[in-house]
C-alpha cells in the first residue's frame, strides 16, 4: 500500500517497519515490499530519524526490535490494519459500480428515468445498463425472480420483500379511451362517470391490491364500475380502448408517450394520483442499485 505522509510519516516507512518486525530480516522483507534490502534500511532510518529513536538493533547475528520498536509496532499494527481494511472498502465498493445493473420498467422509460441512465453510464463507464419492460399484469415478477436488479413501476408496492425507494410524478390518472367514445370529448372526467364506463384490468397475475389500485371495482361514492377485458400487456389495453372495448386508467407520463390518433387520453378527477416509484429487492440491494438511485433523484 503506497502512499504519502501521514502525521508527518510515510505510509512506505510504516509498512516496511510492520514487515521487518514479522519477518526479523532484511533480505525477506526486501522481498515481501519488491524493493532492495538496501532501500529497506533506508526507509528504517528514515522512520527512525522521524521518531527520534532507534526501533531496531542489527547485528551480524540478528535483528530485533529495541522496546521502543516493541511499543510502536503493538499501536501500529491495529491501526494499519483498520486503514487497509478501510481501502479495501473503498476499492470493494467502487468494483460494485462495475458490471450490468438492469432496469425494468412499466409502460415507457420517461425522460426522468432516461436522464438518470444517461447520467449513471457517464459516471460509471464499466457498468452497462440493461433496460427492460415489465409485464403489465405481473409488476414485481422480475424483481422477485432476480429478472431485473431494480424497476420503475406503478405504485402501490406492498410486498414486503421489496423496498420503495424515490416515489415521483405523482398527477391525475388519465383514462384512454376510444376517440369515438362520448368521453373522448370531454376536457376531464369525473370519478363517479367512471360506472358508464367498463374499465381495462391487468391479468390475475398481479397482486389484487394492485390491480384495484389500476382498474378500481367501485367509484368514490361507492357506484359499481363495470368489469373490462383483462390485458397482460400495456399494449393490450391501449389496443382494446381504442377499439371501444373499455377505457384504461394510466399514469400521466405514460398516456403521453403513447399518444394515438385513435385513442383519446381524458384526466379523471376524484380518484388518487398514480404515481411512480423505483423499486428493487431487499435482499439483492447493491451499490450499483443505491447509485442509480441518487441519479433517479437528482434527475427530477
Amino acid at each position: 500500500m503506497n502512499g504519502g505522509p501521514v502525521g508527518g510519516l510515510e505510509l512506505k516507512e510504516l509498512e516496511c517497519f510492520l514487515v521487518l518486525a514479522e519477518e526479523l530480516h532484511f533480505g525477506r522483507t526486501g522481498e515481501r515490499l519488491y524493493v532492495s534490502q538496501s532501500r529497506v534500511s533506508q526507509l528504517l532510518r528514515s522512520l527512525e530519524s522521524r521518531i527520534g529513536a532507534r526501533l531496531v538493533d542489527r547485528t551480524s547475528r540478528r535483528v530485533a526490535l529495541t522496546p521502543l520498536g516493541e511499543r510502536l509496532l503493538a499501536g501500529l499494527r491495529p491501526a494499519y490494519a483498520a486503514l487497509r481494511e478501510t481501502v479495501e472498502d473503498a476499492r470493494r465498493t467502487a468494483r460494485g459500480i462495475e458490471g450490468t445493473l438492469r432496469v425494468g420498467f412499466q409502460g415507457t422509460a420517461g425522460d426522468r428515468v432516461m436522464t438518470a441512465v444517461a447520467a449513471f453510464q457517464a459516471r460509471h463507464p464499466g457498468c452497462a445498463v440493461e433496460i427492460t419492460e415489465i409485464p403489465l399484469g405481473d409488476p414485481f415478477g422480475a424483481l422477485h425472480r432476480g429478472e431485473v436488479d431494480t424497476a420503475v413501476v406503478l405504485l402501490p408496492v406492498r410486498e414486503p420483500a421489496l423496498v420503495l425507494g424515490l416515489v415521483f410524478s405523482r398527477e391525475h390518472q388519465t383514462l384512454a379511451v376510444s376517440a369515438r367514445h362520448p368521453f373522448a370529448r370531454r376536457p376531464a372526467l369525473p370519478a363517479e362517470d367512471l360506472a358508464g364506463c367498463p374499465l381495462v384490468t391487468p391479468a390475475a397475475t398481479a397482486p389484487a391490491y394492485w390491480r384495484a389500485a389500476q382498474a378500481p371495482e367501485l367509484t368514490p361514492g361507492g357506484r359499481p364500475i363495470p368489469r373490462g377485458p383483462v390485458v397482460t400487456t400495456l399494449q393490450e389495453g391501449i389496443t382494446l380502448a381504442a377499439a371501444g372495448r373499455g377505457g384504461m386508467l394510466l399514469c400521466r407520463p405514460t398516456a403521453d408517450y403513447h399518444g394515438r390518433r385513435d385513442v383519446a387520453f381524458v384526466p379523471v378527477t376524484g380518484l388518487p394520483e398514480s404515481a411512480l416509484g423505483l423499486v428493487w429487492h431487499r435482499d439483492a440491494e447493491t451499490a450499483r442499485v443505491r447509485a442509480f438511485s441518487g441519479f433517479v433523484a437528482e434527475a427530477g
